[in-house]
């Protein structure tokens, strides 16, 4: 398999992911140092579900963005997660019984570049770490735009490189050495944990994606950076 996050092949990512799903929800806390957390917290914050409202999350993984949803809007009436990658659906779902929001969360099979949804039906849609992996990016972003409802909130949470001299050469070098060596270490795949920096790498910067974001109809796009610049949010809205 290829490393070189030039990897744009469906099936070999979906493998990947599939292989690394038992050890994935450990080494996002631990090799992010627990920031994932504060991370999606910031992300899902910028949803403003309505009493009553819907939200999508998509590239689902093992639900940490659905369950976030489901924590911090409780009037939300429906929470959808999904994912092309079955033994992540499977975790996430047994995430979801343990919480007890099996009436509240659904988890599903499904492509970003192919969402099984009628058009304007979802108050948000989220995407966190995912986009990078979607193989026809664009096709994926004018399916979130797609299945937005008018004046729905549309949110990317995505890796980026940090660019300050001090701190980005700190990052560089943990995330191109120590993490792939942890990562591979604890789940077995060490190319996996080589795709991340090498994909991170490879990924348009924030003005590139707001760029992309807004072709397909977003308005009002924007993003900010998180920890140095590690991580990027981006937040664009659906044209009443």
């Amino acid at each position: 398999m290829r490393v070189d996050g030039g990897i744009r092949d469906g099936d070999t990512i979906r493998r990947m992911f599939g292989g690394i799903a038992p050890r994935y929800d450990l080494l996002n806390r631990l090799l992010s140092f627990a920031r994932d957390r504060y991370w999606r917290r910031e992300a899902v914050a910028q949803a403003r579900l309505p009493s009553g409202g819907a939200a999508l999350d998509v590239c689902t993984g093992t639900a940490d963005m659905a369950l976030e949803l489901a924590r911090q809007f409780p009037s939300a009436k429906t929470i959808v997660g999904v994912d092309f990658c079955l033994p992540m659906i499977r975790i996430g779902v047994e995430k979801v019984a343990r919480k007890g929001l099996v009436d509240r969360i659904r988890l599903q099979a499904g492509s970003a570049e192919a969402l099984p949804f009628d058009a304007n039906i979802f108050d948000a849609v989220t995407i966190a770490f995912g986009i990078r992996n979607v193989v026809d990016r664009k096709c994926g972003l004018a399916e979130l735009w797609r299945v937005l409802r008018p004046g729905g909130v549309g949110i990317i949470l995505e890796f980026a490189t940090p660019r300050g001299p001090l701190f980005g050469w700190l990052y560089r070098a943990y995330f191109h050495c120590g993490l792939p060596w942890v990562g591979g270490l604890i789940s077995g795949d060490a190319q996996a944990y080589r795709y991340l920096p090498a994909s991170v790498t490879t990924f348009p910067g924030p003005q590139e994606l707001s760029r992309m974001m807004e072709e397909v109809g977003f308005r009002d796009v924007h993003f900010r950076t998180m920890t140095g610049g590690i991580v990027t949010l981006h937040v664009g809205t659906k044209s009443a």
